[in-house]
């Protein structure tokens, strides 16, 4: 006897299920087969094509209306079904008409994720899901113009390439700080963007879109910093979301999507389902190959075989933007337990990393080059032991021998305008040019004859690097200390690409200078975040992750695993407001002791990670901010009470100390700063042991460079003298920026005075007024983006994941 199938939904998942079905059970059902839409099954997939203009809806058809014919499928296109009767075991159409079935198949599939923003509704915002929205997109594109695309995943960057190849200038915003976030790492999201904006298509990430404006329509995008960007479409690929309001009115369980077992029944069993509607085993799935997986197996149980099952899927990834490369499979999350094979070719923009977790390929990032994308993937799948392919496993298949790129490739591949030494302003192609001409065979000449690597030095390990480009064998460079294992670079030559590459984040640097892995190691992440910092000022965003802990909470953890909180006293200079408040912290939060440090501060020790932010509020309300304790950065200005109170002070001395750290405070320097101001050359603030010193004399301010009063003691060494406190203020901060430009993180002032030579320094910032005035302006302006109290957002709760308590004191093992 025939059974009634009534099938809900006209998608690729329900089609590929009645295939199957028509194979295994040709005439066991009726088929009564209701869509939404009003058309025959289509490829979705390749919707990103018709928009392209590659392909043309005929060109993407899975089904045409013979097919249906051909299986006597009652196709009833264009009727949503509004109800399920599951005791009368009928369906409600739209229309009102009412449909009885034995067993009914749930293909509902998705809905897109429509952000609630203030103009969400206007005409001319889109949402990218079926060709109805592809056809709203064309008509808008028709007449150009501008088009954001709010959203940066799958979706999103294919109808972003698509609007452009359709003449339209495109703005791509996302929430997250690189493309695809879920799918790719940011290594490969950095090359995605790199890619996309080489094709006119810009992209701003870390975008919270606030509002969608316009009168009649949608004219502009405004971001949460104020940013607006005009538009004259706006389509919102933010997601998709199960749709499970059929199913849920129905009765049925219903989490995230549709439940369903491995049979791929639903809670009531004459009732199946399959596709982007269903949750399995807590998964939701929204790509095609384990929807066609459950259409097989739903396909076999409604034909009667009792043992079909369905258990998951291994998905991959691939973005259908002619041009693009890019594979990503499994999972590459770093975890306790894993390791990474990394390859990486700046020249051809080709990075490939596998994530490897007892001896089985787990995850696969592939851009680029993805040849080998389907071999990884079944690796993957079959959990096949890589024990003997791992010495050439990331080379593919096909690999025959070979090596990994020369690691001068990333110098030698710098064009020849590129400056190599900043201070002289030297380029690589007159340093290359010397050394052919001139014969030059070592580092000395080449400073003899071109100045390059002559003054601060930072750039001595890439001019070696050109000597050895240049003269191949006949030259053995000095050996460079790399920053890390991550890479062979040292730490000037590192700071001197960032700059002649122009390198802004972190993923960009990774790639173009060649990193052994996909996201850098405990050492290298923090120096590059500085490093980015100081290059690129109000560009840059800082990374909180890629600094150690007491950076990230603000904090100086101790042996116990409680902190230390040291307020901010300028130049030593409190009040009894300050006192008072201060006080009645430590009595609120029963804090257990309070000292005084070196650097004329009040030190609260043993507060609760858990109670941060509370002891920061209140410090704030009383007007104290961070003293910056435990950053890579200006500590104190320790000063005497000089002229003001002293019968022996020649200026004054708390004045200007306070003049300084007011200008200075919340800059990040390489390594922690120490400055101290003496009123008079008995020198009671110990100014000739500090990073920078000035000792007051009658005739001005002395100023002196490079103490020491820690592992190593020195005292410090007299840069010179001048006459007014504005000039020594300028000429401080000029030997401050100086530093932030040349040292080495966690270089200390002495160590970098050392390397570079004080009569470098002195030519710099004191006797080269212009010089002076221009290290002092950059100063100034990158204070315009770090001269913020930390505590202050975080006291309002801001980032409170980072101080719940500590199960442990692992976070002893990231302090430096």
């Amino acid at each position: 006897m025939t059974e009634k199938l009534v099938v809900i939904g006209n998608g690729m998942a329900a089609g590929r299920a009645l295939e199957h079905l028509f194979e295994e059970a040709p005439g066991r059902y009726e088929v009564t087969l209701f869509g939404a839409e009003p058309r025959v099954n289509y490829n979705r997939i390749m919707l990103s094509p018709v928009l392209a203009g590659e392909k043309a809806y005929p060109d993407i058809l899975i089904h045409d209306e013979a097919w249906y014919r051909r299986h006597g499928v009652r196709l009833r296109a264009g009727r949503k079904i509004v109800a399920i009767d599951r005791a009368a075991k009928t369906v409600t159409a739209s229309d009102g008409t009412e449909t009885p079935y034995d067993r009914l198949l749930l293909a509902t599939g998705s809905d897109p994720i429509i952000i609630p923003l203030p103009g969400h509704r206007l005409p001319g915002v889109a949402t990218f899901r079926d060709l109805d929205d592809v056809e709203t997109m064309l008509k808008a594109a028709e007449s150009g113009g501008r088009a954001v695309v709010i959203g940066g995943g799958l979706l999103g960057l294919e109808a972003a390439a698509g609007l452009k190849g359709r003449g339209m200038a495109v703005t791509v915003v996302h929430l997250a700080p690189t493309l695809m976030e879920r799918q790719l790492d940011p290594a490969a999201g950095y090359l995605l963007q790199k890619e996309l904006e080489g094709r006119g298509i810009r992209v701003v990430t870390r975008a919270n879109t606030k509002s969608i404006d316009g009168v009649d329509r949608a004219e502009s995008v405004t971001l949460d910093d104020g940013t607006e960007i005009p538009a004259d479409l706006v389509v919102m690929a933010v997601g998709i979301r199960p749709s499970t309001a059929l199913a849920k009115a129905a009765g049925l369980a219903v989490n995230r999507g549709v439940l369903v077992d491995d049979s791929m029944r639903t809670s009531d069993p004459e009732i199946l389902a399959v596709g982007e509607c269903v949750e399995h085993r807590g998964q939701c799935y929204g790509l095609v190959a384990p929807l066609y997986e459950m259409a097989k197996v739903a396909a076999a149980r409604l034909a009667g075989d009792e043992a079909a099952a369905y258990a998951g899927s291994v998905t991959s990834t691939k973005l259908k933007v002619t041009g693009i490369d890019l594979f990503s499979a499994g999972d590459f999350a770093e975890c306790e337990g894993r390791e990474e094979i990394v390859l990486r070719d700046a020249s051809r923009s080709v990075y490939k990393r596998l994530v490897i977790e007892a001896d089985r390929i787990v995850g696969a990032v592939l851009y680029g080059d993805t040849a080998d994308g389907g071999w990884f993937f079944d690796l993957m799948r079959e959990k096949t032991a890589i024990a003997d392919l791992r010495e050439t496993l990331i080379f593919g298949r096909a690999y025959a021998g070979g090596a990994p790129l020369d690691p001068m490739a990333a110098v030698a591949a710098l064009p020849d305008s590129a400056e190599i030494c900043g201070c002289n302003g030297v380029c690589k192609g007159t340093i290359v040019s010397a050394i052919t001409a001139k014969g030059l065979t070592g580092l000395d000449e080449v400073r003899a004859h071109t100045k390059a690597s002559n003054s601060c030095g930072s750039c001595t390990g890439l001019v070696e690097r050109l000597l050895s480009a240049t003269l191949g064998g006949a030259y053995t460079p000095k050996a460079v200390k790399p920053v890390c294992g991550c890479t062979e670079l040292g730490h000037g030559e590192l700071r001197r690409l960032i700059a002649a590459k122009e390198l802004k984040t972190i993923p960009a640097v990774m790639q173009e200078l060649e990193w052994a892995t996909s996201c850098g190691c405990a050492k290298c992440r923090p120096a590059l975040n500085y490093y980015l910092l100081a290059a690129w000022p109000g560009e840059y965003a800082d990374d909180a992750q890629s600094r150690f802990v007491n950076e990230r909470v603000h904090a100086n953890i101790q042996k116990d695993g409680t902190y230390s909180v040291v307020p901010r006293m300028w130049g030593g200079v409190t009040s009894a407001r300050e006192l008072r408040a201060i006080a009645d912290v430590v009595e609120k939060f029963a804090i257990p002791t309070v000292k005084c440090t070196g650097g004329q501060r009040i030190d609260m020790l043993g507060v609760r990670k858990e109670d941060l932010p509370a002891v920061w509020a209140d410090l704030n309300a009383a007007g104290l901010v961070s003293g910056h304790a435990y950053g890579k950065a200006l500590r104190t200005v320790k000063t005497c009470v000089g002229s003001d109170w002293c019968r022996f002070g020649t200026q004054d001395s708390t004045g200007l100390g306070i003049r300084l750290e007011k200008f200075m405070w919340g800059a990040w320097t390489p390594a922690k700063v120490k400055l101290a101001v003496s009123g008079c050359p008995r020198n009671c603030a110990e100014a000739t042991c500090k990073d920078i010193g000035v000792v007051c004399v009658e005739s001005g301010y002395e100023i002196h460079v490079g103490g020491a009063a820690g592992l190593d003691i020195k005292g410090t060494e007299v840069l010179g003298r001048v006459a007014s406190e504005d000039e020594a203020l300028e000429t401080i901060v000029a030997i401050v920026q100086l530093y932030r430009e040349q040292g080495w993180y966690l270089e200390r002032i002495y160590k970098w005075m050392a390397r570079v030579g004080l009569e470098t320094i002195r030519a710099q910032a004191l006797d080269d007024r212009a010089g002076r005035r221009a290290l002092f302006d950059r100063f100034a302006f990158s204070q315009r983006f770090s001269q913020s109290d930390p505590w202050e957002p975080r006291a309002r709760g801001a980032e409170a994941h980072e101080f719940r308590p500590m199960a442990d004191l692992r976070a002893l093992e990231a302090v430096r």
